[in-house]
């Protein structure tokens, strides 16, 4: 797939808020996000820009014992997920999980490969891994509506956290 990826660094964890609002102000509904990385790496982080992307300003917790953070916002539904104490995948079909893919969401995966079977394929996958006292994000697009997102993303310089909200 063509321009099917890129390669951003976040030194801290403003500079991955500023990353994760850059990457929310490119995606666009219905669509289905992996986020990847070891324990600690900044996913929720990650998370906790995006929707401040999207207006969200209150607290972004990670689901890790709800499974499921649902967020109602204007224009869509986002769901952030956090699989790392699922049991077992077929769990997710018991919590309704086909109900959170509609037109209207996007949806955040941590610990997507606890889900495998149960899960559909991505649009976008985003690992993080460390690099020095930073990360290194990589955004691979899957689909061809996970290479729009790179484009709306390419096209877009990044803004710090503050001015990044719409």
């Amino acid at each position: 797939m063509a321009d099917s990826t890129l390669e951003l660094t976040a030194a801290d964890e403003t500079a991955m808020i500023a990353l994760g609002q850059q990457f929310g102000r490119s995606l666009r509904a219905p669509l289905l996000v992996y986020l990847c990385g070891e324990l600690g790496m900044g996913k929720t982080t990650l998370a906790r820009g995006v929707l401040r992307a999207f207006g969200h300003q209150g607290a972004v917790k990670s689901p890790t014992y709800t499974l499921v953070e649902p967020y109602e916002l204007e224009a869509l539904s986002l769901y952030h997920f956090d699989l790392y104490r699922l049991g077992d995948p077929e769990e997710l079909e018991y919590m309704g999980i086909r109900d959170y893919f509609h037109p209207r969401s996007i949806v955040l995966v941590e610990w997507p490969a606890r889900g495998e079977g149960i899960l559909p394929p991505p649009d976008m996958l985003v690992s993080i891994e460390i690099a020095g006292s930073g990360r290194i994000l990589s955004f691979e697009a899957r689909s061809h509506r996970g290479v729009e997102c790179l484009q709306r993303m390419l096209k877009e310089p990044l803004q710090e956290p503050e001015t990044g909200v719409r």
